[in-house]
């Protein structure tokens, strides 16, 4: 076997055992979650039962997929709607867009500014 092709499989190996450690991760504190916390979405309040229970995540409040103890103080359970959202928001604010602005300024341009006299000279 090549030299490259020893690096390339180490290389796969790493990746695979990295992505299989994750798993494990991520289901041992959902499973933690889900029985620590009521089945409602932290923000809309949306309930869920077992058949909808997968569109319920857990959110790391710091944002730290690897702080994980065992008492949940790191844990929200969000919808998808809204850990999405919240993800989004955090991605903003690290980007340096801060606003909490919501009302846009108003448009200036006057398409029917002239209409009435047009008609008037018909």
């Amino acid at each position: 076997m090549a030299p490259s092709d020893q690096t390339s499989n180490k290389l796969n190996k790493i990746v695979a055992d990295a992505r299989h450690a994750r798993d494990d991760r991520e289901k041992g504190y959902r499973e933690k979650a889900l029985k620590l916390y009521p089945w409602v979405c932290g923000r809309c309040a949306r309930e869920f039962t077992r058949e909808n229970l997968t569109q319920l995540t857990v959110h790391h409040r710091d944002h730290n997929h690897d702080n994980n103890p065992s008492d949940g103080s790191n844990w929200e359970l969000l919808c998808i709607y809204c850990h999405d959202n919240e993800h989004s928001r955090y991605t903003e604010a690290e980007s340096g867009n801060t606003s909490t602005e919501t009302e846009k300024s108003a448009a200036t341009h006057q398409p029917f500014a002239g209409l009435g006299d047009l008609l008037k000279g018909k």
